[in-house]
């Protein structure tokens, strides 16, 4: 089994970065392929720790839920999968350090394993896709929060 993983300089503190991760609730409104998302738990700090969520990609909708690991908190936050109707596997980790020009150099991992097995060429480029995406995601939601700009172009 293979991570997958890519990079991305966002220009932000690593806390603005982190905080949009953990910010679970509002996916929906920013990351592209999140529909639903419901806290279960969460830790003594309020902060998600058991995590449903209802995706839909590639004209599939998928239900999974996750359990979040904070243990090196503010750089880094990791996550298991504990339940999911299409995928085995749903574990991963978002890395952030220190960046040039006061950014933040955001690593994303993924290990997925799907219920039915797919060729592994295919999988690949659904996990490149899907990284892809979760960091352009998160880079402009950090940076319309940064803004006070929502994900609807209005201002909070």
């Amino acid at each position: 089994m293979d991570v997958t993983s890519d990079s991305k300089e966002i220009p932000a503190s690593i806390e603005s970065c982190f905080e949009a991760v953990i910010d679970v609730e509002s996916y929906p409104t920013w990351a592209s392929d999140v529909r639903s998302v419901q806290v279960v738990d969460r830790d003594d700090l309020e902060r998600p720790l058991r995590v449903a969520f209802r995706t839909g990609a590639f004209g599939r909708s998928a239900s999974y839920t996750l359990l979040y690991d904070y243990s090196d908190a503010p750089h880094s936050v990791s996550w298991s999968q504990v339940a999911g109707d299409i995928t085995s596997r749903m574990d991963g980790r978002y890395t952030f350090e220190q960046g040039a020009n006061e950014s933040t150099h955001v690593t994303y991992e993924l290990l997925a394993e799907l219920v039915v097995p797919l060729p592994s060429f295919v999988k690949r480029r659904a996990e490149v896709k899907i990284i892809r995406t979760a960091l352009d995601d998160l880079a402009e939601r950090v940076r319309s929060r940064s803004t006070g700009q929502l994900a609807d172009g209005s201002h909070s």
